[in-house]
């Protein structure tokens, strides 16, 4: 994706409310489940990291796309935003420049 693609979703993102929210405890199988859930319902999703850790939070985004398929959106505070587009009936239409 482009800049203008990534800047776009990132718009969209700003009024979305976290649904998954990940603990201390880390990204487990059930975290990741959830996750692949809320991207085939939403395409476009918000997700809580508990903890201070910044590099642990940056690693996550990295292993939750890794995992999922989908593409980092934004990583701001504790939120990170990941977008995979829907493979039946996509819901957000993104330019293509």
């Amino acid at each position: 994706m482009n800049s203008k693609q990534i800047s776009y979703l990132r718009g969209l993102a700003h009024n979305l409310n976290p649904v998954v929210m990940i603990s201390n405890k880390g990204l487990s199988e059930a975290v990741l489940k959830e996750i692949n859930l809320n991207l085939d319902a939403h395409e476009l999703i918000k997700i809580k990291v508990a903890g201070d850790d910044r590099e642990l939070r940056a690693q996550l985004l990295v292993d939750i796309c890794a995992q999922t398929n989908a593409v980092a959106v934004h990583h701001i505070g504790k939120q990170l935003v990941v977008y995979r587009k829907s493979a039946t009936k996509p819901k957000i239409v993104v330019p293509v420049k």
